[in-house]
């Protein structure tokens, strides 16, 4: 007598129940591994951009937004602050390492960083094709921003004003791509990299067009005269969006950022602080989903041990009959444990398969928001495994008691009955 054969048959004896059963528990599972691969995609990725930053000097504002828009680049900055100040910031001996940033122009919705070489030792980053840019207005493109906007080398394009592609293009102002990143996995891949010379030149000669509009009557000498004085200007005069630092001992976290708050015009942030509070407040939410979730997962439990109660009430003079044909004790109550874990399996994998799809729609959304992606997992995680065998754990438990019936169940009486 094949039992197992036999409890696949009898699945679907009631099946509306069954479904109902299947249903919960495929929705807490999905949720529950959407949650569990969304978090740890998200911490990894803010993890792995924060490696080698203490510190972030920016314009005087929010300071989780000077995170956000100098080290994760998904925010719009607080504003500029002198080159002078900068370099009083970076000189100092508690620095160890120092990165200025400038920004505020986009090529078709990708940010273009004004920067220092020494942005790409920070991630990491290595050159695939190319090299890197070594005058104004020469460009090195990530990985991902190159693969989706087709950019290779000896490429031109234009950028626009602000972070979204809808501001006034520079169209006098041509880049050209001298270098490809490899792939890092880090915010670098979604950037298009430059010098701080060419931020400066480009919106240099954007101040330089609205000055020629506003006084068209100056001729072409005094306008030589102006760009001549402008070029040769004071570098103090120039401005950058904010600095990534990385301190000489661990012990300056402390003091310095309060120094530059309380004593200076800038802001200073710490990203491992302005992340955690973030990461507290999205907690919250995560929880209270997760809770949700394997509420669900109870209450689909409990409906699997009612559908196999009300099945074995039922189906009781057929297991009288099995049971006089040869079968013994544990066999009919095998029956009842194997219907339950075979109904768990089907709602397990269904979930997995479920959280798959979901975690590819929020991958798509936050690609078209954030350019940010999550990566699709083929195999289970731990914590799927984990919940691999809370799902079967809930299957035992569920017929426990219907099992124990059968197996005490009086044939003669039970027959007689019927």
């Amino acid at each position: 007598m094949n039992i197992f054969k036999l409890s696949f048959k009898n699945i679907f004896h009631k099946p509306v129940g069954t479904i109902l059963s299947i249903v919960l528990l495929t929705l807490a599972v999905g949720i529950i591994s959407i949650l569990i691969h969304v978090n740890s995609s998200i911490e990894n990725q803010m993890n792995n951009n924060l490696k080698g930053i203490d510190m972030v000097v920016g314009a005087k504002g929010s300071p989780l937004q000077l995170i956000l828009s100098s080290v994760y680049h998904v925010d719009s900055p607080t504003g500029n602050i002198s080159l002078a100040d900068a370099k009083s910031i970076t000189n100092n001996r508690m620095v160890k390492n120092s990165t200025k940033l400038s920004f505020g122009d986009n090529h078709k919705g990708f940010k273009i960083v004004g920067t220092e070489k020494s942005f790409l030792e920070l991630y990491n980053c290595n050159i695939e094709n190319g090299r890197v840019w070594e005058k104004s207005l020469e460009a090195v493109v990530g990985k991902k921003a190159a693969q989706i906007l087709d950019l290779k080398i000896g490429d031109e394009f234009t950028s626009s004003h602000g972070l979204g592609d809808y501001g006034e293009s520079h169209e006098d102002s041509v880049f050209e791509v001298v270098g490809i990143l490899e792939y890092s996995g880090s915010v670098a891949d979604q950037l298009i990299l430059t010098s701080l010379e060419s931020v400066w030149d480009i919106h240099d000669e954007h101040d330089h067009e609205h000055d020629d509009e506003h006084d068209h009557e100056h001729d072409d000498e005094h306008d030589h005269e102006h760009y001549d004085e402008h070029d040769q200007g004071d570098e103090d005069g120039k401005e950058i969006t904010s600095i990534l630092i990385k301190f000489d001992s661990p012990m300056n976290i402390i003091s310095f950022p309060r120094y530059i708050n309380e004593e200076t015009n800038m802001q200073a942030a710490v990203p491992s602080y302005e992340i955690s509070r973030l990461f507290k407040i999205f907690g919250i939410g995560f929880e209270t989903l997760t809770y949700l979730a394997y509420l669900i997962m109870f209450v689909s439990g409990l409906s699997l041990f009612l559908n196999l109660l009300n099945s074995l009430r039922e189906r009781r003079y057929e297991m009288a009959l099995i049971r006089t044909i040869g079968g013994t004790k544990i066999q009919t109550s095998l029956m009842l444990f194997y219907e339950s874990i075979i109904l768990c399996l089907i709602g397990f994998f269904g979930g997995i398969i479920l959280s798959r799809f979901g975690i590819l729609i929020t991958s798509s959304l936050l690609e078209e928001s954030l350019n940010y992606s999550i990566s699709i997992p083929i195999f289970l995680s731990i914590q799927e495994l984990i919940l691999l065998i809370f799902s079967i754990s809930i299957g035992i438990f569920a017929c426990i008691v219907p099992a124990y019936s059968v197996y005490n169940m009086n044939i003669s009486k039970t027959l007689t009955d019927e």
